[in-house]
């Protein structure tokens, strides 16, 4: 992840320091609070507990309840074992119909809690604050401008499956939901193959309300140190301009000062190269699009992640939660004409490029660190290693007494895979299953009516490898890890060329002019980090149906080599230079079964074009 600056340097701080100067948004005036002990279940366990799905729901009704016309309680899907996602919304004045929040500007905040279930630190803290902006009013200016959307339990069948040994890392509560939802998938691992029905109901949810700023609340695993709070905002070149410039010059500096300023010791995402040696420095990557920031990169909006440090205690993680949301919210409305118009001409941009094939353009795929660092002053704690009779490896053992060092830190990506976007993806449809997932990320998508033939650009894939175990449910074309495409691996090498491919009625045309278009080339793109053919659901192009018995191939080479001086070179060559080639009789006779007619064509061949044109296509007309 391209991480913000977070206070590196002078010119941040007096930034921060310039939008705090800007004081708090007027509200109108406070009304009486509602009777009753308005303690959220969190505070009256004095952070021991969470609450259960039931429980949680219970107090976001009293919330309705006590303020029916700025709290609306909804539901935006099922979960796979039928329970019902649940959003909270939030409107000073009561309009709750996000075309109408729209057409006013005003920002739409989207808060995700609970995506990994055993990480509750976003729900207590949501619930905690909604309270005070609707019940006891004294956070209520933080509704003045924008609207809030807040999901508090996000895999409401993982946060069910509640017990004490769900989280082996982290410092509380005393029993806590399960990472994964009941099919074992990693949401946070989910937005482009959108296997899951949580990530259906979502991406519906995202087309409903279009956010103009996203939070996802975690708890995080790693080394020890000081941070109880950290955050990430991308600012890679993925990124559109303006809103990595006001995430990095703007957000991320208001968030540390509001933050720290409320007691938090806060800082950018801690990922350490070495958790034995910090001294090595800090990490960045890719914010990939199979998690949620990334995602919501590529729907050109602005995201934020939240972590928490999983040994703190639970009341200061919630409270840390609290601060961070109060202060992203703070900054939502005070920044309310800037945020809408940023995402606005950003939309624009991104329509605009696709109405036109440019070979000249690029969008980014694949980034890596360019080596690019900058001193950073990492608060951790002494520690020792020595040698375990456990485990045969080192072993770290951290103090309670505090250091302080500089250490360099990542912050510069480079684009290291990119493609020129055609003007349409044009998908056949026999390929029901990327179809499916293409209509449930909320594409706007054109169905021919007539069967239809011709010369596309498309791609040749060879040398393809597969993970040696299923991730997340697939056999996927390389192996992703966790944290990106391991060194090494490889979705083989895929060359764009021409193809004379047919598309029978009823395929799939994919534009490029629609504000989500980015998200179309992330999947259709196969070099894409998480695109479709990455994922696994192309993996049949890459099997061979069709053998040659060694003895009807040895007279048939025989008589190629006869026929051909050009290939009798070829062969004779590849025997002199490769040893393994000449060594092997089944890869001697495939060379020359290759090189004959009998040879599948569509072997390796990606069945999606990529359009220059839409003129001279059949008829068709809008999916619903």
């Amino acid at each position: 992840m391209a991480s913000g600056p977070g206070g590196r340097n002078a010119l941040a701080a007096a930034c921060a320091m310039a939008l705090l100067a800007a004081g708090p948004i007027q509200s109108q005036p406070k009304k009486t609070a509602p009777a009753g002990d308005w303690r959220t279940p969190a505070e009256i366990s004095d952070y021991a507990t969470t609450p259960r799905d039931a429980e949680t729901i219970a107090y976001a009704r009293r919330l309705q309840a006590a303020a029916p016309g700025q709290v609306r309680l909804e539901t935006f899907g099922r979960s796979g074992e039928g329970r019902d996602l649940f959003i909270l919304v939030v409107s000073k004045d009561g309009v709750f119909d996000p075309a109408a929040i729209h057409k006013a500007g005003r920002p739409i905040v989207l808060v995700q809690n609970a995506i990994h279930a055993g990480e509750m630190d976003g729900k207590d803290a949501s619930l905690a604050l909604l309270r005070d902006i609707v019940v006891t009013q004294e956070k209520a200016a933080l509704i003045d401008r924008a609207v809030l959307v807040v999901i508090p339990i996000y895999n409401v069948d993982g946060h069910e499956r509640f017990g004490p040994h769900n989280r082996i890392n982290q410092n509380g509560p005393r029993e806590t939901g399960w990472r994964t939802q009941a099919r074992n998938l990693n949401l946070n691992r989910d937005y482009m193959k959108a296997d899951a029905p949580e990530t259906r109901a979502f991406l519906r949810l995202w087309a409903r309300w279009l956010p103009d700023l996203f939070v996802d609340t975690h708890v995080t695993d790693g080394a020890d140190f000081q941070y109880d709070t950290t955050y990430s905002v991308d600012t890679g070149p993925d990124v559109f301009p303006a809103l990595a410039a006001w995430k990095r010059d703007v957000l991320a500096p208001y968030l540390e000062t509001v933050v720290g300023e409320a007691g938090h010791v806060i800082s950018p995402y801690i990922n350490l190269k070495s958790d034995t040696d910090p001294s090595q420095g800090i990490t960045t990557s890719q914010d990939q699009p199979r998690f949620s920031t990334g995602y919501i990169n590529l729907q050109n909006r602005p995201a934020v992640l939240l972590e928490t440090h999983m040994l703190k205690d639970y009341r200061t993680r919630v409270l840390g939660s609290y601060e961070f949301l109060r202060a992203l919210i703070q900054i939502a409305n005070r920044d309310a004409g800037t945020i809408v118009e940023m995402n606005r001409a950003a939309d624009a941009a991104t329509i605009a490029a696709g109405r036109t094939y440019d070979p000249a353009a690029r969008v980014p795929l694949r980034l890596q660190p360019d080596g690019t660092t900058e001193p950073f002053t990492f608060r951790g704690f002494k520690s020792r290693t020595t040698s375990s009779d456990v485990s045969g490896a080192a072993r770290i053992e951290y103090t309670r007494e505090p250091v302080e060092m500089t250490v360099p830190r990542e912050i510069g990506l480079k684009v290291t895979v990119e493609t020129a976007p055609p003007r349409a993806y044009f998908v056949p449809a026999q390929w029901t299953g990327v179809i499916d997932v293409l209509r449930a990320h909320g594409l706007r998508l054109q169905t021919t009516e007539q069967a239809w033939e011709g010369e596309v650009e498309t791609y040749r894939c060879d040398g393809a490898v597969w993970n040696e175990k299923p991730f997340e449910g697939h056999q996927v074309l390389f192996s992703p890890g966790e944290g990106g495409a391991r060194p090494g691996a490889t979705p083989g090498e895929c060359i764009l060329v021409h193809a004379r491919l047919s598309f029978p009625a009823g395929s799939v045309i994919v534009p490029l002019d629609q504000r989500a278009g980015r998200v179309a080339v992330h999947l259709l793109e196969p070099q894409a980090p998480d695109s479709l053919l990455a994922w696994g659901f192309f993996n049949a192009i890459f099997e061979r149906k069709e053998y040659a018995e060694p003895y009807v191939m040895e007279s048939l080479a025989r008589d190629m080599l006869a026929k051909d001086p050009k290939l009798r070179e070829e062969f004779e060559r590849r025997l002199a230079q490769d040893k393994a080639f000449a060594a092997s009789p089944e890869a001697r006779l495939e060379f020359f079964y290759r090189h004959s007619p009998w040879w599948d064509p569509r072997l390796g061949l990606y069945p999606v074009g990529r359009l220059a044109s839409l003129e001279g296509l059949p008829q068709r007309r809008d999916i619903p």
